[in-house]
């Protein structure tokens, strides 16, 4: 059964989910580990486990106060775990805490290839398409 929690940067799972995000994000496009942690300690973390293995996470970003918006980022899935729904679990219980929490606005910067996955799940499209780390990507956001 899988188990979503939310951790934060002391929790020795944060360590897991670094190297997680490092094999399935980082490394696939030539970035060095480590290199989108500047925000993880103002961030609340999520990650999914299985039998005491961490097989998913997302990290959340709060970025305005005032209209209470956050950023999704840093969704990995362990690839031999892709395809099973564990990301939209992850995403289920960041959008259930964004609403506890007073958010209005999640927002995410999607690789153009997963928009279909994220519009599943309520996020839209919004703005021009843009290129992030060589990548095409488009700005999507939910409204809570």
């Amino acid at each position: 059964m899988i188990e979503i929690k939310r951790i934060t940067t002391l929790d020795p799972l944060y360590q897991q989910e670094r190297i997680l995000r490092n094999i399935v994000l980082l490394r696939p496009i030539g970035l060095p580990d480590h290199a989108w942690e500047m925000h993880d300690n103002e961030s609340w973390h999520f990650v999914a486990m299985e039998n005491n293995e961490l097989i998913g996470c997302v990290v959340l970003r709060p970025i305005e106060n005032k209209i209470k918006k956050a950023q999704l980022m840093q969704m990995a899935i362990a690839t031999v775990h892709q395809g099973k729904g564990i990301g939209k679990l992850l995403i289920h219980e960041l959008l259930n805490f964004a609403k506890q929490e007073g958010i209005k606005e999640v927002v995410c910067h999607s690789r153009k290839t997963v928009n279909a996955f994220y519009q599943k799940i309520g996020f839209e499209i919004y703005g021009k398409e843009f290129e992030e780390v060589g990548i095409p990507h488009n700005h999507m956001r939910y409204r809570i």
